[in-house]
C-alpha cells in the first residue's frame, strides 16, 4: 500500500489513480496524519458487499426479527394480606 502526500496526490492525479489501480489501496497523507485512502472500485465493492447492513436496511427488511424478543409472562400476583 503506497502512501501519498496530499499536494503530491493533487499534482499528479494521474499517477495516484494508475498506482491504485495497479498496487492497490493508496493512502492519502495531510501533515503527515493519515487522512483518506483510494481504493480500486472493484476492491470498494466486494468491501460493500461484505459489510454488515445497516440500522437502515434492517428496519426496512421488514417482521425479520420477530422472534428475537421473547413473549411476556403472566404477572403473579401474591395474594391480598388481611388486615384484622
Amino acid at each position: 500500500m503506497g502512501s501519498w502526500q496530499l499536494q503530491e496526490a493533487k499534482a499528479r492525479f494521474s499517477e495516484f489513480l494508475d498506482a491504485a489501480l495497479k498496487e492497490g489501496p493508496q493512502v492519502v497523507t495531510r501533515r503527515g496524519v493519515e487522512a483518506a485512502v483510494l481504493v480500486p472500485i472493484g476492491e470498494w465493492r466486494r468491501i460493500k458487499s461484505a459489510s454488515r447492513p445497516g440500522i437502515k436496511e434492517l428496519l426496512r427488511a421488514g417482521p425479520r426479527f420477530e422472534n428475537l424478543i421473547p413473549p411476556r409472562r403472566k404477572w403473579k400476583r401474591r395474594a391480598p394480606v388481611e388486615f384484622e
